[in-house]
């Protein structure tokens, strides 16, 4: 590993396992837990570290001084990458989505401040970016600038995910994540044992895509996961009263906060899933808390 990721990832605190104990899961005789990953960092916390570790370590080792990525005017992706590269001495450039707006979003405030160069393209253009997957694929990349492909989303990516595998010490049926790209759902599909299940949770409407564009970074095919496309709430980013109710009742209960994008959708899906006896008595599931909080800003003002 880098000197320079190795002296930022000391900065971090323990993701811990929560258990959710409340009357709702002694009702159906199943154990509930989150895995905070949430509390790692302030900044880049959640799933965003896990996917960036390796992929920064490759830059860093490859020359690179600046990295270009991409992603919406919300983007917990953009937000990290950001953050990090001030701290690692990395330049970065984001392709943003759409046109750029009158007053920028909190997110895009952090993106300035910490130095990344905001370019902002249309939705066509946005969408033809997805198809560049490697780090040199992107067409005019000069020499010593490395491509990162929307939400982190390549091989490379599996490893840091991985990593939180075999932090869990405790024995479990289901491991459960919400599912942007599905590159977290992979590496945790891609280090678990076969006799886990696990569940992914699309946060996007029309999500079907997601099944191939998982099986396409696992390295062999398992048999042990799936992608539930019932919970997205309108698509991404949408959000109705029903889920925004949910997560404030949640959060009076474990005092546990959760954001509408993807935690939100997927513990409001479990909570549902429980009371439907979708889970067997006396399974024990957990859940990934993958960040994300700092999206949720504007809609907190």
């Amino acid at each position: 590993m880098h000197p320079e990721l190795i002296k930022l990832e000391k900065t971090f605190k323990p993701s811990l396992l929560t258990k959710i104990d409340e009357p709702f899961c002694a009702q159906f005789n199943v154990e509930l837990w989150l895995k905070r990953d949430d509390q790692l960092h302030p900044i880049i916390s959640g799933n965003k570290w896990r996917k960036l570790k390796f992929i920064l370590d490759h830059a860093l080792y490859s020359g690179a001084d600046t990295i270009i990525s991409m992603g919406g005017m919300y983007s917990n992706h953009l937000h990290a990458l950001a953050y990090a590269g001030k701290v690692l001495g990395l330049k970065t450039i984001a392709y943003i989505r759409g046109e750029a707006p009158a007053v920028l979003t909190p997110t895009l405030a952090d993106l300035k401040a910490w130095n990344m160069e905001l370019r902002f393209i249309s939705r066509t253009d946005y969408r033809q970016l997805r198809h560049y997957k490697g780090c040199q694929d992107l067409p005019g990349l000069k020499p010593q600038q490395y491509w990162l492909l929307e939400g982190g989303a390549q091989a490379l990516a599996l490893c840091g995910v991985a990593e939180l595998v075999a932090e869990i010490d405790i024995d479990f049926d289901y491991l459960c994540v919400p599912c942007g790209t599905g590159a977290t759902l992979a590496g945790l599909i891609a280090a678990t044992p076969n006799n886990i299940s696990l569940l992914g949770f699309a946060a996007l409407k029309n999500a079907s895509f997601l099944n191939t564009d998982v099986s396409t970074l696992l390295k062999h095919s398992k048999n042990n996961w799936q992608i539930n496309l019932d919970y997205h709430f309108g698509g991404f980013a949408s959000s109705t009263p029903e889920l925004l109710n949910f997560m404030s009742a949640f959060e009076s209960k474990t005092t546990i906060q959760l954001e509408p994008v993807y935690t939100g959708k997927m513990m409001y899906a479990l909570y549902d899933l429980i009371s439907k006896g979708y889970f067997s008595p006396g399974q024990r599931i957990i859940a990934v808390h993958t960040g994300g909080l700092q999206g949720d800003r504007e809609r907190s003002r």
